[in-house]
């Protein structure tokens, strides 16, 4: 069990009673947004039996507060509830190791989203590999290529960083390399405000996901404003959607014949003045016959 692995006997590790106001949340947290009712439940139950779960944490050197690897909904509920003290447990660890075990709690229990498991895993690499998160895309693709055989021989990466990726991978679920890229990775090119709106927490990913179909991008800005300003239901958003499109087919079909089709028109006539059709005898008795048709169609308008 995650439970097992996370508050497993260390010798740099106690078991203790804390009080709440020591305790803050990380700087960068994994979850963008916390749903309101996942904390509700952990306050209706904690109302009868306290927090039972005890928090995980680690201290902040230079300082007696404790920062939380593990239990951020946990601690919310506690200060909704005004506790004064919470179960914890301490663990002396640094950036690297809080961020990886935050990432296996948060697997291991489907807690974060599509979008929230790809920066945390991007996140991780880049602080294993001593690079930025924004360099390991490119540098997963190319190791995707080179292990299909595609890469130059003067331009190949070594085992060592290979290795370190597969264990990273391996480490939250056994992720294969070429899932992660295909289905993970390509979540980093929805529209820039959409990726804004979901890393500041500030609506859901089912939610975003949806209003990221909407191809005009000050259509779909003006639809993701409003969604956050007055709170809008996943279905209120997908009828919104529903009406965007039956007005923008009822412009259309109400817009007057298309400019292009005049353009054709015009153009056709100024050349048809220049061609030298007249001279044959097959070629005239077509145009006679558009012209007569023609002519029978501005009739019946």
């Amino acid at each position: 069990m995650v439970e097992d692995f996370i508050f497993r006997d260390d010798t740099n590790q106690t078991k203790a009673t804390m009080p709440l106001s020591l305790i803050v949340l990380p700087t960068a947290e994994l979850r963008y947004y916390i749903d309101p009712e996942e904390v509700d439940k952990i306050v209706a139950s904690a109302r009868k039996n306290g927090i039972i779960e005890p928090l995980l944490v680690r201290p902040i050197y230079g300082s007696d507060k404790h920062e939380i690897v593990a239990g951020a909904k946990r601690y919310r509920a506690s200060q909704i509830l005004e506790l004064t003290e919470v179960p914890v447990v301490i663990r002396q660890l640094n950036d690297e190791d809080a961020l990886e075990i935050a990432l296996i709690e948060n697997f291991a229990r489907s807690a974060l989203t599509d979008l929230e498991e790809t920066d945390g895993v991007l996140r991780l690499l880049a602080v294993k590999l001593k690079i930025s998160p924004p360099e390991v895309p490119p540098l997963l693709h190319h190791i995707q290529n080179q292990q299909r055989g595609r890469t130059a021989a003067n331009n190949v990466i070594g085992n060592e960083i290979i290795n370190v990726v597969q264990e990273v991978l391996a480490s939250l679920g056994n992720i294969k390399l070429d899932s992660f890229i295909s289905n993970r990775l390509p979540l980093l090119n929805l529209p820039t405000e959409i990726l804004e709106v979901l890393r500041q927490g500030k609506l859901e990913t089912s939610k975003a996901k949806v209003i990221a179909r909407v191809q005009d991008d000050e259509t779909r800005k003006k639809l993701l404003e409003d969604a956050i300003a007055y709170n809008f239901s996943l279905n209120e958003i997908k009828r919104k959607i529903k009406e965007i499109e039956l007005a923008t087919q009822s412009n259309l079909s109400s817009q007057p014949e298309s400019a292009s089709i005049k353009d054709r028109v015009d153009d056709t006539f100024q050349r048809f003045k220049k061609a030298k059709v007249w001279d044959d005898p097959k070629k005239k008795a077509k145009v006679e016959k558009l012209l007569a048709q023609l002519e029978v169609l501005i009739k019946t308008e």
